[in-house]
């Protein structure tokens, strides 16, 4: 991979960006944390069985996924917060708008894949959006996608009140395009691509990452010894038969 800098951000700032996101990167996880939006046990009996897995894998599986969406939240974080380090009248912001140009009146919200956004978060951005545009007339407004279908740059067409409304000052932009913009180069965030790889490699060495801690197993364990009766009285404890445990088996049996 290239070791020089891009034109847009010195590799001293590229790095030092990539830590901080590394850095927010989540190393564990306890029984709480597991059942933050309450685990369903009657998928598991059904995709322990379906996939030929133990109720031991499955749950490893489970820490793995809800770890991976958590740090997919840190992926928005290094996605926005590196325009920080652009310059050229471009800022980060806390609240409103994700990244602002008040010089070129330039608004942007930034997504990280294209369908994250259901009708009502949509329709809820575009009349920001609109609102700002009412505000003055040469504002542009946009949604920019990092996982997007293919490169463009065009107008955000949205159902509003079940009419489709659009602006050409409101539009939906690709992230190759948005760096374009900002930059003046077409491959530039194909070059940041180019780098990143070095970069995270240099910052993970930099810094002392810790294994994956988890207490679930042992905390659902302390529950029963059965790990699949453990999740049933995570998720029924409360219902009717389930708090209960003389004797008994798991209460599916």
């Amino acid at each position: 991979m290239p070791k020089n800098d891009l034109n847009f951000i010195s590799r001293k700032d590229l790095l030092r960006h990539v830590k901080e996101t590394v850095g927010k990167y989540r190393f564990d996880i306890s029984l709480k944390d597991f059942n933050r939006n309450l685990v369903d046990p009657i998928k598991f009996s059904f995709d322990a069985a379906v996939y030929g897995k133990t109720v031991e894998e499955m749950i490893e599986t489970e820490i793995i996924r809800q770890i991976d969406k958590s740090n997919t939240n840190h992926i928005g974080y290094f996605h926005q917060n590196i325009f920080k380090f652009i310059g050229n009248g471009w800022e980060v912001l806390e609240k409103g708008y994700d990244v602002v140009n008040v010089e070129r009146k330039i608004y942007v919200e930034m997504k990280n894949k294209h369908n994250t956004m259901n009708s009502s978060s949509s329709q809820k951005t575009y009349i920001k959006m609109q609102n700002t545009i009412l505000r003055d007339d040469d504002a542009t407004c946009l949604l920019v996608e990092v996982i997007a279908k293919g490169s463009h740059d065009r107008k955000w067409t949205v159902s509003v009140d079940g009419e489709q409304m659009s602006h050409r000052n409101i539009r939906r932009v690709s992230i190759d395009k948005f760096y374009q913009l900002l930059t003046g180069d077409a491959q530039a965030f194909f070059k940041l691509c180019q780098i990143l790889p070095s970069v995270i490699t240099e910052a993970v060495s930099d810094l002392e990452i810790c294994n994956i801690e988890s207490s679930v197993l042992q905390e659902l364990e302390g529950r029963s010894s059965d790990l699949l009766e453990s999740l049933y009285l995570l998720a029924f404890e409360k219902y009717e038969g389930f708090g209960v445990r003389v004797g008994s088996g798991s209460p599916h049996e």
